[in-house]
C-alpha cells in the first residue's frame, strides 16, 4: 500500500540550473496525483520514471505561471500519446477558460475528455473521494485565490492473522465482516473473538501541500497531525518583510506552522532563485521544528505503514 511523494520541482518564479518549477506527484495506493504543473514538469515525470498514463487527476493550487505553464505541454503530450481516459483538473474556475483558448488554437482534435472541477478557495471542502483516498482543499493566503490540498487515506480494515482462515475454516463470505471487526461463530456455535483472528489496522497516512501563502494560522486545524507537510519557504527570515509584501512565507514561518500543527515531518521548498544553497533556510526551520527537510528535485519521501496500538 504505497504512499509516497516525489518532488518534481522546488523553485519559485523561475527555474534554476538545479531546480525546476513547482510540481509534486503523490503515489497513493498506485493512484498518481499531480499537484501543480510548472514549466518542465513532463520532463521531470520522465526522469523519475512515472508513467504518463497513470496520471488521471491534476490539482492546481493557483493561476500563477510557475504553477501552470507546464500544463499546456503536458496536455499536448497526452494527446500525442493518444490518451483516451478522462483527465480531471481541479483548479480555480478561470483555468478552464485559459485552457479552452489554448485548445481552440493548438489542440482542436483532442483524443480525451478534460473534466474540470472548480474550487472555492475560501473554504475547506472535500473535492475527491474513492475507495482509498480523500482529498480536501486548504484555503491559503496569497495575492490571488489559492488552495492547498490535503490527501488522507480512508480508515484501513483490520488484517487477518496468518493461517486463521484455514485453522478456523472461515468461509469467504465471512472474511469482510471479520476485517470490519466482527467475531466469528463456527459450526459448533463457538464464538471466536475478533482479537484472536486479526491484527490492528494500519494507521491512516496523510500529506498536506501548502504552497504560495503568507503565514496563516487558520490552516492549522486542517493540517493538524498530518504525517507529511510541504510548506513553502520562499525566503529566509532576514527577508520577512519581502515575504509579507509578496504574500509568501519564510523558513521560520513554515516551521512555526509545522510545530503548532504537530505534524510528523516537514518539507520546505518553493525556494527563491536567489538561494544557491538552501542550508541556511533549512537550519532556520530546524531551530524550531527539528524534523524538517529541504525539497530536492527527484527526491521521494515515503510514508511507511505502521499499525495502530
Amino acid at each position: 500500500m504505497t504512499f509516497e511523494l516525489t518532488i518534481l520541482g522546488s523553485s519559485s518564479a523561475v527555474p534554476t540550473s538545479k531546480r525546476n518549477l513547482t510540481a509534486h506527484v503523490l503515489n497513493a495506493h498506485e493512484r498518481f496525483f499531480l499537484i501543480d504543473c510548472g514549466e518542465g514538469t513532463q520532463i521531470q515525470i520522465r526522469k523519475n520514471k512515472i508513467r504518463f498514463g497513470k496520471i488521471d487527476h491534476i490539482f492546481i493550487s493557483h493561476l500563477h505561471g510557475d504553477h501552470i505553464f507546464g500544463l499546456f505541454g503536458l496536455i499536448s503530450t497526452f494527446n500525442l500519446l493518444k490518451r483516451d481516459k478522462d483527465l480531471h483538473i481541479y483548479s480555480h474556475s478561470e483555468l478552464e477558460n485559459i485552457l479552452n483558448k489554448h485548445l481552440e488554437y493548438f489542440e482542436r482534435n483532442i483524443s480525451y475528455k478534460i473534466i474540470y472541477h472548480h474550487l472555492n478557495p475560501k473554504i475547506s471542502e472535500m473535492i475527491y473521494e474513492d475507495r482509498k483516498i480523500i482529498v480536501e482543499t486548504i484555503p491559503l493566503k496569497h495575492r490571488v485565490p489559492t488552495c492547498g490540498f490535503k490527501f488522507t487515506e480512508k480508515q484501513h480494515l483490520r488484517n487477518l492473522k496468518k493461517n486463521v482462515v484455514n485453522d478456523f475454516k472461515i468461509p469467504i463470505s465471512k472474511i469482510q465482516g471479520i476485517k470490519e471487526g466482527n467475531d466469528f461463530i463456527n459450526d459448533n456455535s463457538e464464538i471466536i473473538l475478533n482479537s484472536s483472528l486479526t491484527l490492528p489496522p494500519y494507521k491512516v497516512r496523510s500529506y498536506a501541500y501548502c504552497t504560495d501563502t503568507a503565514y496563516s494560522e487558520k490552516i492549522i486545524p486542517i493540517i493538524e497531525n498530518v504525517d507529511l507537510l510541504f510548506h513553502e519557504a520562499t525566503f529566509c527570515k532576514k527577508l520577512k518583510q519581502q515575504a509579507k509584501l509578496t504574500f509568501h512565507s519564510t523558513s521560520e514561518d513554515a516551521a512555526k506552522i509545522a510545530y503548532q500543527a504537530k505534524v510528523k515531518k516537514l518539507i520546505i521548498g518553493h525556494f527563491s532563485a536567489r538561494y544557491k544553497d538552501v542550508t541556511p533556510l533549512l537550519d532556520e526551520a530546524r531551530a524550531i521544528f527539528q524534523n524538517t527537510f529541504s525539497a530536492e528535485d527527484g527526491e521521494t519521501h515515503i510514508i511507511e505503514l505502521s499499525r495502530e496500538d
